[in-house]
């Protein structure tokens, strides 16, 4: 018996259920492997169009995998650590020149060490041989740098040629070195403060040094370029190497006759404005730039802000004369002391009389000089001195600087103080670019640490007095060093001029008689200015040789003579054999200053 069939009965059934149920469901995935094993079998009439789509996807993959190999050999390079660190260290600066071409700072090749701590085998090995090579290293710290997970570390920055030696013959896998530039300073302490310094990457933190990278050589390493010294052009500056070692040389000598707390000095070309040089004692070796970190080591002719004291005198006295309130044949009284409220104004040296204007300098009165403001008025001063650059903080290529402290509520007794020097303070270098105005005809040039010319010192630069004001504060300041306060600066041959300033200093919201700041400014020749000395002493004490005075015309006037002496040959100025006639043409007319400019009255 056959057995039942139920295709055999119903065939027509069985194909439209089949077709139906292929409709409704999908393949299995035994029917997927079905179709590719059929595709994959080789059937002689289908083998030419299969062998041609396999082609295809095999070069199709390989143009992929070319591509991709094309693309990572054009790619930049990550930037590791390890490569990150040797091109900043690497990077050259351009050397820094003085006005003679004599070198103040340049690049020295050497080399550092560093350590992969994941190649290292025995850390304790290696800690143990390096820092038996390697002076000064510190164990513990050196361990924990070798012990990180870090794929680049620093073991020590400049080594020597022998200590480089001695670290490759011991053979440590994962410890090489790399070259370097580091930056040096030939004349250790001399312009520090000028120059400023490097960080250990050779990147300028301060001073010239990061004023040329603000000029664009930070951005160009920021940007990859790898610079050569010899790819950089020599950065000229100002100074004069020679006449700052002198002038160092003698505030160092200052400072320690007059045991003051610390002094600066600086001598500027009234007519460029050029810093010939500057010095700032306590100083610091820019090789060793952390001591730079010591706040008693501030340059105290840009950083630090000081009341000026009678120095400023020779503003007010210009600013009236400029004005027409006074002349040089103008009475002041200066009988009685001058009282404001419970306020009272007194001379050092009373005189108890009406002074001349000439006597009000010489004498350094306070009162007449007081009154003398008071003639021109409290918003007239303010614009005066805001025009002399006085009010806002004075920019120059150094990045550091001080902003003045000026009066919140500028009152007639604001005025009055500060005529003669209290009440408003400033940094030094910022009063001597108001009186060098004073002095060069009347042009206000903002002083410059970089080589210029007089034209382009004068291109913008604003003139502020008249020429005949500036003519009779030339012919004051040189009366003052014949038969007033200045008399120390009245150096044979030189023909200099000069002004005193004693400030007391303000301890503990209170000015103190026993701390004063001592300023001592001076030009020479008086009738025709080249150079302008400021000198500051802070703190300079009583000695028997200065009758037991502590004010500046006894320390940093005599300092400042002494300056003028030994500098002004450096400076190609040497003593004059015969002093000028007519010294002062602009005010001859008014019977002054025909002779040497001793007339008083």
């Amino acid at each position: 018996m056959k057995p039942f069939d139920p295709d055999a009965r119903h065939p027509g059934p069985k194909v439209h259920f089949v077709e139906a149920q292929a409709q409704q469901e999908p393949p299995k995935a035994g029917g997927f492997i079905r179709l590719l094993s059929n595709l994959m079998r080789t059937r002689i009439d289908k083998s030419t169009h299969r062998i041609r789509l396999v082609a295809v996807g095999f070069v199709a993959l390989y143009c992929l995998i070319g591509g991709k190999l094309v693309y990572l050999g054009m790619k930049p390079e990550a930037q590791t650590l390890r490569r990150a660190a040797s091109e900043a260290a690497s990077a050259a600066r351009p050397d820094i020149l003085d006005r003679n071409g004599e070198v103040l700072a340049a690049d020295l090749k050497t080399m550092s060490i560093f350590a992969e701590p994941r190649r290292i085998l025995d850390k304790d090995e290696a800690v143990e041989l390096l820092t038996a090579v390697l002076p000064g290293l510190n164990a513990n710290d050196l361990r924990e740098k070798l012990g990180s997970r870090k794929g680049f570390v620093w073991i020590k920055r400049g080594v020597s040629p022998a200590e480089q030696q001695e670290v490759f013959r011991l053979g440590l896998p994962g410890i090489k070195s790399v070259p370097e530039n580091k930056r040096i300073y030939p004349n250790g302490p001399i312009a520090a403060h000028v120059l400023g310094a490097t960080n250990v990457d050779n990147q300028g933190i301060a001073g010239i040094e990061k004023y040329i990278d603000n000029q664009g050589l930070g951005d160009l390493k920021g940007a990859g370029f790898a610079l050569a010294a010899a790819d950089l052009k020599p950065v000229q500056l100002s100074l004069d190497l020679k006449v700052t070692h002198a002038l160092r040389d003698e505030l160092v000598k200052g400072i320690d006759k007059f045991k003051a707390e610390a002094g600066a000095a600086a001598i500027m070309d009234v007519n460029t404005g050029e810093i010939i040089a500057l010095a700032s004692y306590p100083d610091f070796d820019p090789n060793v730039p952390t001591d730079a970190l010591d706040p008693n080591r501030i340059n105290r002719m840009s950083v630090g802000v000081f009341e000026m004291g009678s120095t400023f005198k020779a503003l007010t006295l210009a600013m009236a004369l400029d004005n027409g309130k006074v002349n040089l044949r103008s009475s002041i009284d200066a009988r009685s002391a001058l009282r404001y409220g419970r306020f009272k104004i007194g001379d050092y040296h009373a005189q108890n009389r009406m002074l001349s204007v000439p006597e009000v300098f010489t004498y350094s009165s306070n009162i007449g000089t007081a009154r003398i403001a008071l003639m021109v008025g409290v918003e007239a001063h303010k614009a005066f001195l805001r025009k002399m650059g006085q009010l806002e903080r004075m920019r120059t290529e150094l990045p550091e600087g001080a902003e003045p402290i000026v009066p919140r509520h500028w009152s007639e007794l604001s005025t009055m103080t500060i005529a003669y020097g209290h009440g408003l303070a400033v940094a030094p270098l910022q009063a001597m670019m108001a009186v060098a105005a004073l002095t060069n005809g009347g042009y206000l040039v903002t002083p410059t640490f970089l080589k210029r010319s007089e034209d382009d010192a004068k291109k913008d630069a604003p003139r502020v007095i008249k020429p005949e004001t500036s003519d009779a504060m030339r012919y004051l300041m040189r009366l003052n060093a014949e038969v007033g306060s200045a008399k120390t600066i009245d150096v044979k041959g030189y023909f200099a001029g000069g002004k005193t300033g004693t400030a007391e200093k303000v301890i503990n919201g209170k000015y103190s008689k026993d701390k004063v700041f001592a300023t001592f400014t001076a030009i020479y020749p008086s009738d025709k200015p080249k150079y302008l000395y400021l000198t500051v002493m802070d703190e300079p004490q009583p000695l028997p040789e200065t009758h037991g005075y502590r004010t500046a015309a006894w320390n940093a006037g005599a300092v400042t003579g002494k300056l003028i002496e030994r500098t002004g040959p450096l400076l190609g100025a040497p003593p004059r054999l015969e002093m000028p006639q007519q010294p002062f043409p602009l005010i001859a007319r008014l019977g002054f200053g025909q002779n040497n400019g001793s007339q008083l009255r």
